[in-house]
């Protein structure tokens, strides 16, 4: 095999990333893994089609030994013990990765995912960071002057980095002229220059993996970490691993996704957004039962979103790992205290509602955030300091009992589809699929934090609408190409006057011919970010 950088200087200290032995280490985990990452990815559409086509999932008969069995994931180490707030947001550039760091919540997911478009620039980028703040090294100055430096007035938030998923190349590094697997590259060249120094830090290396659709993948991944830490002579069960429970089939496998990394497992986490993107894909031509209503009216109360998180605390509890709740999609916004307040409402609630279910720990999205979920949390927990629990893993959930046919209750949602639904999805995904052109995974839109998953829902729903013919509850219309086709020019124009010319032309305008094409399509396209990521650099 022979490896190739296109681009070996796309930030300055770029070399320092792309060392030879770094670049070796990737070589050897793609001439190991990716053969086994092709098949897989292959198995799913083979499962998909199966799936639509009988409009049915079932729990896998043939490991119904591994759901009974009596067995447990390795106990957590000290620096994950206590995850009741866990910040997200990508890792460059610098100035974000150090406030998340000292926002005081306890973990930050460090996003090379859904939050991060990847450039090449910010994959390097986010990479330096991440090994800078290992050293304690991590500081910005703005080009105003203003210094941000790492926090010693109180702890750090833990890292837990989040690798891209199995389905993303990383075309900037080729192996035998093909591009690499993007997962491979982020675990790969993290792994590579942080483990030892974070493992002499008692605070990892830990990472988020997302987007997996089989307990299959979840086995590559552990044989992943089996070899990266032979490799450079770590302990067996030095890494640790949250696994996001993100799509539909991977709902019906957390006990199987557990047990095969049970040696690197610490969790799993309740992936709300991607669950409703995987879901609209996985049945997106199974017929109008499986046609969700408009986006802002599926709440994490319905049934079928109720059967998940449940069943998702009782499978982890029951097996000593920490369950993880979602992101609350809505921000504050420190310009409008009316906003703020209605953000904070919500996001207490929400809060709220996964401590007293049992989850160990939840997510946001924004700094502001933090003390919110620290006190919802803290009222189920206790204090820390004053006796208070780390964690619920004793809340065993035994009274839950979850059937196939409540995960798949789709129809159990509340809510119409409606044009003026369908007239926010084109807006968003346009809007969403501009900023992360122009080079930003994460953005506020119409104060709700979008990122590449609430684009998903957004663009599936439509290609999901037009398929089913979809009778819009709010015009009498019907879902159809032409009925699209005017409502995104109309949007896209609006666009037009809220940016001006210039943004609109280098990032609108692409990001709207995009959005056309695949919600358009008789073909549908599994992820928006696969097209999206050709037209970066």
């Amino acid at each position: 095999m022979a490896i190739t950088v296109t681009d070996p200087r796309p930030i300055d200290r770029a070399e320092e990333i792309l060392s030879p032995k770094a670049l070796a280490f990737v070589e050897e985990l793609h001439k190991r893994f990716a053969g086994t990452r092709r098949e897989l990815l292959a198995a799913r559409g083979v499962k998909r089609q199966r799936a639509a086509d009988t409009g049915k999932l079932d729990f896998l008969p043939e490991t119904q030994d591994v759901r009974n069995g009596d067995w447990k994931v390795a106990p957590a180490p000290a620096a994950l013990q206590d995850r009741r707030v866990e910040m997200t947001g990508p890792a460059t550039p610098a100035k974000m990765a150090i406030n998340a760091l000292n926002s005081g919540a306890k973990v930050w997911l460090a996003d090379l995912e859904d939050a991060s478009t990847p450039t090449w620039a910010n994959v390097i980028d986010a990479l330096l960071n991440l090994r800078d703040a290992a050293t304690g090294r991590l500081s910005y100055t703005s080009p105003e002057g203003k210094e941000y430096t790492l926090r010693t007035d109180a702890p750090l938030a833990v890292v837990v980095a989040r690798p891209r998923g199995w389905h993303m190349p990383e075309k900037h590094l080729l192996i035998d002229g093909e591009p690499a697997v993007g997962a491979l590259v982020d675990f790969g060249l993290h792994f590579f220059h942080t483990a030892k120094q974070l493992v002499m830090n008692g605070q990892g290396p830990y990472y988020y993996l997302p987007k997996m659709e089989s307990h299959l993948e979840a086995r590559l991944w552990n044989d992943v970490f089996v070899f990266a830490q032979d490799f450079l002579g770590l302990g067996q069960g030095t890494v640790r691993a949250t696994v996001l429970i993100e799509t539909i089939p991977a709902a019906f496998e957390m006990d199987e996704i557990l047990y095969e990394l049970r040696d690197h497992a610490a969790g799993l986490n309740a992936g709300r957004w991607d669950y409703l993107f995987s879901i609209i894909k996985y049945f997106r031509d199974a017929g109008e039962d499986f046609v969700l209503p408009d986006r802002a009216t599926v709440a994490m109360t319905a049934p079928f979103m109720r059967a998940y998180t449940e069943l998702l605390v009782k499978t982890c509890h029951r097996r000593g790992a920490f369950a993880m709740g979602g992101m609350a999609a809505v921000i504050p916004n420190r310009r409008h205290p009316e906003v703020t307040e209605a953000a904070f409402e919500k996001v207490r609630a929400d809060k709220t509602r996964e401590a007293n279910d049992g989850f160990d720990g939840s997510w946001v999205a924004h700094p502001d955030l933090v003390p919110t979920c620290r006190e919802a949390f803290g009222a189920v927990l206790g204090d820390p300091e004053k006796g208070g629990r780390p964690n619920q893993l004793d809340k065993q959930r035994p009274e839950v009992s979850v059937t196939a046919g409540q995960l798949l209750d789709i129809a159990s949602a509340k809510g119409q589809v409606t044009e003026a639904g369908l007239r926010l999805n084109l807006y968003v995904a346009i809007a969403y699929t501009a900023v992360w052109l122009s080079g930003t995974g994460a953005v506020a839109i119409h104060n709700l934090m979008e990122d590449a998953a609430t684009a998903e829902i957004s663009r599936s729903q439509v290609w999901q609408q037009i398929r089913n013919k979809s009778v819009l509850a709010d015009t009498g219309n019907t879902a159809t190409r032409e009925l699209v086709e005017r409502i995104l020019g109309e949007e896209t124009e609006r666009l037009r006057t809220e940016f001006g010319d210039e943004a609109f032309r280098r990032y609108y305008e692409p990001a709207s011919k995009l959005i056309a094409e695949i919600c358009l399509s008789e073909e549908y396209t599994d992820f928006l970010t696969t097209p999206a990521y050709e037209l970066v650099g």
